[in-house]
């Protein structure tokens, strides 16, 4: 079981990709869009909060927040996440997974609520 996380930066801008496998990949199960987390379940210091703010499946449908639990569905959107229609009033049905984590998740978007001492770019050094 692994998950790509992208980490989002917003006091530089920047976003980080990393792997996050085995035990710490298990606890991230079960939280929802919206759930803020600790640095260490994605091999950060303690000091960082992460807030979970989306996701995608392996089939590439996004996780909507207004869609409880970890379903995929087809909704009628009219904009937002999964959608963007072109011009005012137009909607369409379209597949997206509730906001719930789980093992067909393949991709977790976080953005730093809290920031450690250590800036992030120190992690993610190439």
């Amino acid at each position: 079981m692994e998950f790509k996380v992208v980490i989002s930066d917003p006091s530089t801008g920047m976003a980080y990709q990393k792997v996050v496998s085995g035990a710490n990949a298990n606890r991230l199960i079960g939280k929802k869009i919206g759930d803020v987390i600790n640095g260490t379940l994605v091999e950060l210091p303690p000091d960082y909060e992460l807030k979970i703010t989306g996701g995608s499946d392996k089939d590439g449908f996004p996780m909507r927040k207004d869609l409880p639990g970890n379903v995929r569905r087809r909704l009628l959107l009219a904009g937002g996440v999964g959608y963007n229609p072109n011009e005012r009033g137009l909607r369409r049905k379209k597949m997206v997974r509730g906001n719930v984590i789980s093992r067909d998740i393949v991709q977790i978007n976080l953005k730093v609520e809290k920031a450690g001492k250590i800036p992030l770019a120190e992690f993610f050094k190439e």
